[in-house]
């Protein structure tokens, strides 16, 4: 089954505790508008080499869509459309004025020389620039593509405008218009949400021992964020594998310090410029979801998590920062086996949260302190939290469920706000 469908099972699921006409189903089970583009870039040999990028409107009904452009060779339009859907929930469940959507383009951007990346981003944009805007729809950073990435994709919008719009594009550099605490949204949006949790079952936050499979940078700030407060981080991986220590813990900074210095993980303590080995061990990204741990983060990309390696799982509380880790399949079986799931449409949305601030920004003119961020940011991710634990209480269920059953009613009520067919049908009569 693809990526896509087995997404709307977890919607499907959610419309059993809803009331909702079947106008609504049918506008939620596909997505509004679909583009595919080619984009031919003269590389730096010479040679003509033409891309294939998509972008994706899934629904709008709450505002302009909003979703990142991802780069990576393995983009297809099923997982394009698949994160549109996610991102139309992860915006109503946070209560902000978006839809969803998501771009990529089918590309290894590590065999891309900066100037490549440049024309292609750029020739991008001028693809897709009838399709995008302020008010229609705001793409952002995804899987390898960043602030600069950003910064020109906004830049080829304003010059094909010809007015200045920062607007248009969020997570760009600070420089460019973007939002001080963009860089740790994620990470400190799931941060807010896991102590929230953790302060509700009354745990010890030192106590709690933590794995995280994924040390870019959401993976590093949750790992930081959660270190500097106690909890024991014992295991981190990224696309090479992982370390593990049974005694002790990691420091995230001192891993990260050496990871750039050398290019691979390491179990080192840092103090200034000396650097020590702390006893570890070298495990897979898929020993690491296996640990005896607290609570699991998957924080790399879809589908770690299935129904091959789900009875295996030991954590008792899995916080999910990537899009999709978990599939249907594997949360029949956690919750089963009463692991706790926090799903990544509430857990990993204070990336959106902040885009959604550096857009307000953008409009009014007037920028925040990273402070000012981080304190309109918490609230918002609270009360994302306090709604879901809310009716997954009510209605007995998951919190998955739980969480699409908040995001599902906030959107069927703008949908039915226009008009149903049983009211329709009553006005002919």
């Amino acid at each position: 089954m693809s990526l896509f469908e087995n997404a709307k099972k977890q919607f499907y699921k959610s419309l059993k505790y809803l009331n909702f006409s079947e106008d609504s189903k049918k506008i939620l089970s596909q997505p509004k508008e679909i583009l595919e583009v080619s984009i031919p870039v003269r590389m730096d040999d010479g040679s003509l080499e033409v891309f294939t990028g998509y972008r994706v409107h899934y629904n709008n009904i709450l505002g302009p869509t909003k979703g990142g452009i991802r780069y990576h060779p393995d983009v297809t339009l099923d997982e394009v459309k698949s994160l549109a859907f996610w991102m139309t929930f992860k915006c109503a469940i946070a209560g902000l004025p978006f839809g969803g959507g998501k771009g990529g383009i089918i590309v290894d951007p590590k065999k891309l020389s900066k100037k490549e990346l440049e024309r292609l981003s750029r020739g991008f944009i001028q693809s897709i620039y009838d399709f995008i805007g302020p008010d229609i729809d705001v793409p952002a950073p995804d899987v390898y593509t960043n602030e600069m990435i950003m910064g020109w994709m906004a830049d080829e919008y304003s010059k094909i405008a010809r007015k200045l719009t920062p607007e248009v594009i969020t997570g760009k550099p600070v420089s460019l218009g973007g939002s001080l605490g963009r860089d740790d949204a994620t990470a400190r949006g799931a941060y807010y949400v896991i102590k929230e949790h953790v302060k509700k079952l009354k745990l010890n936050e030192k106590d709690l021992k933590v794995a995280i499979q994924g040390f870019g940078n959401a993976g590093f700030y949750i790992a930081k964020l959660l270190n500097d407060d106690g909890f024991q981080i014992v295991a981190l991986s990224d696309s090479k594998g992982g370390i593990y220590t049974k005694n002790g813990k990691l420091d995230p900074e001192s891993i990260m310090k050496v990871k750039e210095q050398k290019g691979k993980m390491e179990g080192v303590y840092c103090k200034g410029t000396v650097c020590d080995m702390i006893e570890h061990e070298k495990i897979t990204n898929e020993e690491l979801l296996e640990l005896d741990v607290d609570i699991l983060i998957p924080s790399a990309i879809e589908n770690q998590i299935t129904k091959k390696n789900a009875d295996k799982i030991k954590a008792k509380i899995v916080l999910e920062i990537a899009n999709g880790p978990t599939t249907p399949e594997a949360d029949e079986i956690l919750n089963k086996k009463n692991i706790t799931v926090i799903p990544d449409i509430l857990a990993n949305s204070g990336g959106v949260t902040v885009s959604y601030f550096e857009w307000v920004q953008n409009k009014a003119g007037y920028y925040w302190t990273r402070e000012e961020v981080s304190e309109k940011l918490k609230p918002i991710m609270v009360k994302g939290y306090n709604d879901m634990m809310e009716a997954a209480e009510n209605n007995k269920i998951d919190l998955r469920t739980a969480a699409y059953v908040v995001g599902s009613r906030r959107i069927i009520e703008a949908i039915e706000a226009k008009g149903t067919t049983a009211y329709f049908r009553e006005q002919s009569k």
